[in-house]
């Protein structure tokens, strides 16, 4: 039996045997449920990585754009009653498709400007002026209404339609390197800012310093972090996602931390999966099981230790809240329940639970830019979900799910907060109001 994989890497026979063939992915697998083919869950695509395998089967045109269907929300992981592990399995499929499948020109184009430009926040805030104009001067709002990006390029549509307003802060990095913690310092911790986190949501990153800060944390944020790699990790490019965790590594060596905190669902699960990417890299495999063993998302941790700032209501009556499961939090690092219990901490706060909470919004990194049809028809339906538990705000851990969903707010008729958990949990301490 001769392989049509390559030898770096492929798929494991063993991993690839444990699917059973039962089907219990179908129901939750976000792309098979908008299109349909069997081909295009996680039980078909586990038949296509066999048939390569053992030679029944090719990379080409034809099977790689059943890989490139896949979100990589890892619902079927959690569903799976066989316990395959097919985020294992589609995270070694890719950067097969990547080496062995040519792309079409406008496929590569759009590729090269999304992996050269979004995991580089210094390259990115260089653009930052000229999208400040564009939103200033008028000439989005007449860009969206003659819909003339979409005959143009529908990817380069999607792309602008979830452009962040851009800020005075999305200019500069507003935060020192050391934060003291305000009273008796309990923990070191060290912040990871990402990279459109930074620019286009530091009001996320300055909470999250606040609230840190509050409870006993001296923070450190060093300067010379980059991206956590989650972009091209996802998307196969192995070579750069291990350069970008080979640099993060060093950037938090020797810094004495109790706990590396990430407020980004996507991030955090990168980071967390470094033992994994570099484990092909001798000199950093030690390196990036101490890093692991370090990370923690910012609500997981707030959830381990004793919170010593008061909260206070967030407004004068009750406040509604539905909080949003982003999948690399629930599936891919099973934090659900901590979200949650920090928001009910706050006083004065019912929280909602939406129908579906588990399927994906359709952002996944870049897909909601690689393939915005299937990304447009999920974002629909989550926010649907989310509008019809009655919710005054939406809690939602992680940029890319917030750009998605406020992306397909701007067509209902009602329009609730979107904010993260640490910016509610930041007002509460300090006693801010929300406005509506």
């Amino acid at each position: 039996m001769t392989s049509n994989f390559d030898s770096k890497n492929p798929p494991q026979q063993d991993l690839i045997d444990t699917c059973v063939h039962c089907g219990f992915c179908l129901a939750t697998c976000p792309s098979y449920r908008v299109i349909g083919k069997e081909m295009d869950s996680p039980r078909g695509r586990i038949y296509l990585m066999d048939a390569i395998n053992k030679g029944e089967a090719t990379i080409d045109k034809a099977t790689s754009q059943h890989f490139d269907s896949c979100l990589g929300c890892l619902a079927c992981v959690t569903t799976c009653p066989s316990g395959v592990e097919y985020d294992k399995l589609i995270a070694a499929t890719r950067p097969q498709v990547e080496r062995n499948q040519p792309r079409n020109l406008p496929d590569r184009l759009i590729r090269t400007l999304i992996f050269n430009l979004f995991p580089y926040p210094n390259r990115l805030r260089i653009f930052l002026p000229a999208f400040w104009l564009y939103q200033q001067s008028g000439l989005q709002d007449i860009i969206r209404q003659t819909k003339l990006l979409d005959k143009v390029s529908p990817r380069l549509a999607a792309m602008e339609s979830i452009l962040p307003q851009v800020t005075t802060d999305s200019l500069q990095d507003t935060l020192p390197e050391v934060i003291p913690a305000k009273g008796e310092k309990r923990y070191r911790v060290g912040v990871v800012l990402g990279c459109v986190q930074r620019l286009f949501f530091s009001p996320v990153n300055e909470a999250t310093a606040r609230v840190l800060t509050a409870n006993g944390c001296e923070v450190v944020i060093p300067k010379s972090q980059g991206c956590c790699a989650a972009l091209p990790a996802h998307q196969g490019q192995e070579n750069q996602a291990q350069t970008l965790a080979k640099q993060m590594i060093d950037s938090f060596a020797d810094l004495e931390l109790d706990a590396i905190i990430i407020n980004a669902a996507g991030c955090g699960h990168t980071l967390k999966e470094y033992n994994h990417i570099l484990e092909d890299v001798p000199e950093y495999k030690e390196k990036a099981q101490e890093f692991v063993s370090k990370v923690k998302d910012v609500q997981e941790f707030l959830s381990s230790i004793k919170l010593t700032s008061k909260l206070h209501p967030l407004v004068e009556g009750e406040l509604k809240i539905v909080y949003q499961d982003a999948c690399h939090l629930l599936h891919g690092q099973q934090i659900s329940l901590q979200p949650r219990q920090l928001l009910r901490k706050i006083p004065k706060i019912k929280l909602k639970e939406p129908l579906d909470a588990a399927l994906c919004c359709g952002s996944a990194g870049v897909y909601n830019m690689l393939q915005p049809e299937v990304a447009n028809d999920l974002g629909q339906q989550k926010v649907t979900n989310l509008l019809n538990t009655g919710a005054d705000v939406i809690a939602s851990p992680n940029p890319g799910c917030a750009l998605q969903i406020t992306k397909h707010l701007k067509f209902k008729d009602r329009q609730p907060l979107v904010m993260h958990p640490i910016e509610l949990l930041d007002y509460s301490i300090r006693g801010i109001k929300l406005n509506f």
